[in-house]
């Protein structure tokens, strides 16, 4: 089985593709394409791209295991887990834009 994910481009997310053609931060959301729908998964590829709203986008193959998606990549694991380290700027918390936001990015 196969998904897939890429960078929301205004804020950086790790984002996934869900069964409704939304992208989502949230693993367990994302649609999961069987080797056989290639062709919807090209199809659903090419579209993103035209928008040029989701970067970095990526193909990865995933298993389920206890009925929760699971990344076949450590890289994509680590991704799915969120930051690695605490999101500050100058000592106070940072939270970044969400998916859904007005596409505003602050400078």
């Amino acid at each position: 089985m196969e998904i897939l994910t890429g960078n929301e481009l205004t804020s950086g997310a790790t984002v996934y593709l869900d069964g409704a053609g939304n992208w989502v931060e949230d693993l367990q959301a994302a649609r999961l394409f069987a080797k056989e729908a290639a062709a919807e998964r090209d199809a659903a590829l090419a579209a993103t791209r035209a928008t040029g709203r989701i970067i970095s986008l990526e193909i990865e193959e995933v298993t389920q295991e206890d009925g929760r998606i699971v990344p076949r990549r450590l890289r994509e694991r680590i991704r799915a887990a969120g930051p690695t380290a605490p999101l500050t700027l100058n000592g106070q918390a940072y939270d970044r834009q969400r998916l859904g936001d007005d596409g505003h990015v602050s400078i």
